[in-house]
């Protein structure tokens, strides 16, 4: 099992910039592919970012391409979502995933285990 808690959302205004982190415990992810998703209120859940375990490959959502950032730090057994150039559209919950079989896949299925998330509010 991996429990996976996500942090450092908040409110910001539009235009400015947040840093997520997903930070992992009870098993290393360093073999694993990380994902992060958001869901908005009525929406369903999309994809925003995906990485290898290695980082070498990132994978991102059509509507954050160039904005947002995907790393990772392995012997932090962390990983994070740089997001700059916010807008009200990005307002959601923020949720990391772990996909075992290391693919930067962009469907929820294919990740097995999930965070609680992190509220994220772009005003506008």
């Amino acid at each position: 099992q991996v429990q996976l808690v996500e942090s450092g959302g908040g409110l910001v205004q539009a235009g400015g910039s947040l840093r997520l982190s997903c930070a992992a415990s009870r098993r290393t992810i360093s073999s694993y592919a990380m994902g992060w998703f958001r869901q908005a209120p009525g929406k369903e859940r999309e994809f925003v970012a995906a990485i290898s375990s290695g980082g070498g490959n990132t994978n991102y959502g059509d509507s954050v391409k160039g904005r947002f950032t995907i790393s990772r730090d392995n012997p932090k057994n962390t990983v994070y979502l740089q997001m700059n150039s916010l807008k009200p559209e990005d307002t959601a919950v923020y949720y990391c995933a772990a996909n075992w079989r290391n693919i930067i896949a962009t469907t929820t299925g294919t990740y097995v285990y999930w965070g609680q998330g992190t509220q994220v509010t772009v005003s506008s």
